[in-house]
């Protein structure tokens, strides 16, 4: 082991070149302007790079991480994030991306400890806890992926309750939020269907979703018992 980086270094150093070359002059774009219209709030997760799933460069999407991609009302750096990417850079879409196998989620289901990130997955536990009926009734091979996308809901409907979203649909500034899910397994993105433009909105796409997940996920588990 070695406490040199040279490899990342070069690694970028690559990237670079290959960027340049492949569309000349484009850093010298991306310093003089920043103006993307999404903001990603995902996972943490290493094998969720949000640009590459969504095929966007440097300066198209706007990307705020934390375990579990929770949005909680008292966490300042995410509101911070929303605030500016509202505010700031006027961004048209707010998209919460939760993702299969998801550690966090796991650990928050099982009750597992691994330390000072405990406190921050009792998030994720109030919502198993909200939803405690519908997962018992699921095989337990089944849980963990519909917690993800129960979180993501719930994340979600957070976004759009924040006073940062309020506020701009209140004034009648273009944001929509959205709630996705990505498979580790096969790479592909998913639409839960979670999508609010005002107000009015929110309980209802979030009354749909759900019962949509309950169905869907009802539906894995009856094919499974079966």
């Amino acid at each position: 082991m070695t406490n040199a980086l040279d490899d990342l270094f070069e690694k970028n150093q690559q990237w670079a070149a290959a960027t340049e070359a492949r569309e000349p002059g484009f850093f010298t774009r991306l310093l003089a302007q920043q103006t993307p219209q999404y903001l990603w709030i995902g996972c943490a997760d290493s094998r969720v790079p949000a640009n590459e799933l969504v095929g966007l460069l440097p300066g198209e999407l706007f990307v705020h991480r934390n375990v579990a991609n929770l949005l909680v009302h008292s966490d300042l750096n995410a509101l911070s994030v929303i605030q500016y990417a509202v505010d700031a850079l006027q961004v048209k879409h707010i998209i919460v991306v939760g993702h299969s196998g998801c550690g966090g989620v796991r650990a928050a289901l099982l009750n597992q400890r691994a330390g000072l990130v405990d406190n921050w997955l009792r998030h994720v536990q109030d919502v198993r806890d909200a939803h405690e009926g519908f997962l018992a009734g699921l095989h337990e091979s089944l849980r963990v992926d519909a917690l993800v996308e129960l979180n993501v809901l719930e994340q979600a409907r957070n976004v759009c309750h924040t006073t940062v979203v309020r506020d701009a649909w209140q004034r009648g500034q273009d944001v929509v939020v959205h709630g996705w899910v990505y498979g580790l397994h096969n790479g592909l993105l998913q639409d839960l269907k979670l999508t609010a433009g005002a107000p009015e909105d929110v309980n209802l796409a979030y009354e749909t979703a759900r019962a949509q997940l309950h169905q869907r996920w009802r539906q894995r588990n009856s094919q499974l018992n079966a």
